[in-house]
Formats: C-alpha cells, structure tokens, sequence
C-alpha cells in the first residue's frame, strides 16, 4: 500500500524506512508533526505479523505522540519508530549490531526525531542506541525510566474516572489490569495500596505471578480479561483491544489505562460513549512518562516539577469528561480537539453532537 493512502495516514511530516544488512535492522521511523518542536516518541521492537502491521503502529502512535506532548503542554512533537525484530529471541551481539544501526539512522535525522523506550525496548537499549546518536530521551543518565511516571500517571486517572463516574475513591474498586510489566506492575501497587481489587493478565506468567504473590491480585486467562466483573478495565498492554469483538463483553463503566491506541477505530469510542461507559483517552492518562521523559529534550528536569505536571492529568480529565458530557461527544473526540487546537493554532468551536 502507498503510505500516502494508508488509512492512519493523517498529515505526517515523513516516514523514513530503514535498512541495514549487515546487522538486519528493519525499522520505520514515522514524524507526526513537528510544529511545537521535535517529534518525540519511543521505539517498540516487535515480530508484526506483517510489514503493513509495521506501517500502521508506527503512523498511529506517532500521531498519538503528537496529541499527547499538546495536552501536556510540552515543546514537543510526535514520532515513533518501530523495530520489526522479536526482542526475545533478539539478544547479545546480533541485538546489540541492530541497535548501532537504527542509532545511526536516527543520527541523520539531525534532531527532527528524538527517541526514547517502549514496549521491546529497555533503557539499557536506549543507552546503546544514544551511543550512536544525540537525539536520545530518558536514558539512565538522564530523567531515567519513565514508566514509574507513567503508572503514576496513570493511577491519577483512575482515580480521577472513579470519582467522576463513582462519586467515590478507590477503596474496594475492582480494576482488570491487561498487561502487568513495567507500566502495569506499577499501576496495580499503586491501585493496591489506594484499597483496590485487581484482577490481572499478561502473555508473561512471571509477570502475573509477581502481580498474584505482591498484592493478592486474582489472574485470569488472557482472553478472560474483557467480561470480568470489574468497575474498571485498564489495558496495559498493546493497543486496540477496545474493538468489535471485545466492547459486548464489557462489564466495567470505566476503560482507563495505560496502552496506546486502545481504540482499535474511533468509532469504538463514540460506542463506548453511547453504553455509558466513561473512557480516558489513552494519549492524555497515559502521558506521564513523556512528561517525564521530556526533561532531557528540554535540557531542564526537576523530579518533584514533574510529579506536580503528571498529579494534573487528573484535573485534566475531569475537564474533558466535563465538556464531554456537555456537548454529548466522546472524551476522545474533545482530546483531540484540544490538541489539533494546539497544534495547528485552530479556534474550533464545540457545539453539542447532531446541531
């Protein structure tokens, strides 16, 4: 498919596809937009299905990127870039070569993109990677790990759905985490010690173990995790679990977590708004780690600034939900509003659905 046609296609700045064949490195780097600064954004490394399934993460979490630096108020853009490789499989010397090559490709982008971790990618990676290229975020040295900022992030939007939906905190809540690594181990302490139940999954039996052994959450068979019968479901893991074949199952009046692109069509959020179950955009509840991550960009982090700026997602969703509520349209289409407004110095008006 010509990129210029992809359906997630939406205005991007440049895709660049690399290649390198000494190493093997296959890798897309997509550039939202840069109006409010560099684009910024992580690195997943996955086995796609597909080369297309490549093309299509790397131009919807870049847009993402985008909308999530403008609701956070960052001087930032949105990028992404993916790695087609099985980080698992994908080690020593042979992870180490593919890492070099896709550094040096983000090198000679001259500080258009800068990049960080994400899911296949560990800081130490990162730390690899910037030893081939300057335009590096949230590396050890650095502002660190972003995903205790991120969870922390994303527990204060919980807390946040909770109250608007509930009326009432967190105490005997019951929360479905999909996805229990560094993100949602994270969240499901903070969810615990806060006087949640969880009820978890994840691909990784460790990583539920530790959830089970750690806060005495209930694990459930990857599938199960949809109809389980919760107040919340909080993907935290890939995206697009919010889908045709999932929403009938859903017990829970509140999908707040950490994933990216948990709508696997915007569609699916205008339905989830018409069955009443309150949904936080993922680019807004999850934007904590960018928050932190930004620091580095920047060239200015104070830890306790930052924990004060991701404390606000709460406040900031509270008002999206509001105005939601008042003009009768989704949470993620007034997200976007505010962000597009940012990005692109518009003055659209909200006006309630169908006038």
């Amino acid at each position: 498919m010509n990129v210029f046609d992809h359906y997630e296609f939406d205005h991007h700045e440049q895709v660049v596809f690399c290649h390198d064949e000494d190493s093997g490195l296959y890798a897309i780097v997509a550039i939202h937009n840069t109006n409010l600064g560099p684009g910024a954004g992580g690195c997943r490394m996955w086995q796609y299905d597909s080369f297309d399934d490549a093309v299509t993460d790397a131009l919807r979490l870049s847009k993402g990127m985008s909308y999530k630096s403008a609701l956070a108020g960052l001087p930032c853009g949105g990028g992404k870039s993916v790695i087609i490789a099985n980080s698992r499989s994908l080690q020593g010397e042979a992870r180490e070569k593919v890492l070099r090559a896709f550094g040096r490709f983000i090198q000679s982008l001259g500080g258009r993109y800068w990049v960080a971790e994400d899911v296949g990618i560990s800081v130490e990676d990162i730390a690899i990677v910037a030893e081939e290229c300057d335009y590096v975020f949230g590396v050890p040295e650095g502002t660190g790990d972003p995903s205790p900022v991120t969870a922390r992030g994303v527990f204060e939007g919980i807390r946040a759905a909770v109250k608007y939906k509930f009326g009432t905190d967190l105490n005997g809540i019951r929360v479905a985490v999909q996805g229990v690594g560094h993100v949602g181990y994270t969240v499901c302490q903070h969810l615990h010690d806060a006087g949640a139940e969880l009820i978890v999954t994840d691909i990784n039996q460790d990583s539920v173990a530790a959830v089970v052994n750690d806060f005495g959450a209930t694990a459930v068979a990857l599938n199960d995790i949809y109809a389980a019968d919760v107040d919340v479901y909080a993907p935290c893991a890939l995206g697009a679990t919010i889908n045709d074949n999932t929403i009938p199952q859903l017990k829970a009046k509140i999908v707040a977590g950490a994933a990216n692109n948990q709508l696997k069509e915007a569609r699916h959020g205008q339905i989830l708004h018409d069955m009443g179950i309150l949904y936080a955009p993922d680019y807004v509840i999850n934007g904590g780690g960018m928050i932190n991550a930004s620091g580095d960009i920047v060239g200015e982090y104070d830890y306790d600034e930052t924990i004060e700026r991701v404390v606000k997602i709460y406040d900031t969703l509270l008002e999206i939900w509001a105005e939601s509520d008042a003009s009768n349209r989704p949470p993620h289409e007034i997200a976007d509003m505010i962000a597009e407004r940012r990005l692109y110095n518009t003055q659209e008006v909200l006006t309630p659905a169908g006038n």
